[in-house]
């Protein structure tokens, strides 16, 4: 199973997010869900860099796997606005494949 925490300050901003492990919906290079998820992480973080002046700290596994992203300008609104849209279209993968994907916020 992915598992994306998403950690959100008192005003309602993301200071970081982690997505690990593997949804295992399909044999590997055929997984949908992976490769849905991947694919809206790594276009939002393309996104943020080179849309924004956030240059967050990105730390993730060659091959696959582990994701995380701190957020570092937590005033960045267009950042902020990326990675908030990146949430909603992990929530409508996680309504459709919930055996696969679960966001935790903290």
């Amino acid at each position: 199973m992915i598992t994306v925490d998403i950690v959100v300050n008192d005003d309602g901003r993301v200071t970081e997010f982690t997505m690990s492990g593997h949804a295992d919906s399909a044999p590997h290079g055929q997984d949908l869900v992976c490769a849905g998820a991947s694919a809206v992480v790594f276009g939002s973080m393309n996104a943020v860099l080179g849309l924004t002046d956030e240059r967050p700290d990105i730390d993730y596994s060659d091959d696959g796997g582990y994701f995380k992203c701190r957020v570092l300008d937590l005033n960045n609104n267009e950042a902020q606005l990326i990675i908030q849209a990146m949430l909603v279209s992990l929530q409508t993968i996680e309504t459709e494949y919930g055996q696969y994907i679960k966001l935790n916020y903290k």
